[in-house]
């Protein structure tokens, strides 16, 4: 099977499709001065973008892991979460506190999708 390889760059590559899955490589807010719900917004936008540019959206999702550097953002991340995901399609996910490369990205999110 083929794979291709999106959003190529020095270590990683945002997105990669094999088959019928796409791996997107963890996303982490552009802007990281914005507090937990901008960043969220950015992140999952980020990851429309990705999935569009891979063949399939948000409804395709299977599973979905999100790392917060603080457990007292989780009510609002997932206030966003709550607002962006396909309620009729829900991935099965995970989520936990973790220190992030850079202190100031509150999140970071890795999906797993079907084209």
């Amino acid at each position: 099977m083929a794979i291709r390889r999106l959003g190529v760059g020095k270590r990683l590559s945002e997105a990669v499709v094999h088959g019928d899955r796409v791996f997107l490589a963890g996303q982490v807010a552009e802007d990281a001065s914005a507090p937990i719900r901008g960043q969220a917004q950015q992140i999952l936008g980020q990851i429309d973008a990705l999935l569009a540019e891979a063949g399939t959206d948000k409804s395709k999702l299977i599973f979905v892991q999100i790392w917060l550097a603080d457990m007292g953002d989780y009510d609002v991340f997932n206030e966003v979460w709550d607002a962006w995901v396909d309620p009729q399609n829900l991935p099965a996910r995970a989520c936990v506190q973790s220190p992030l490369v850079k202190p100031e990205w509150k999140a970071e999110v890795q999906v797993t999708a079907a084209i």
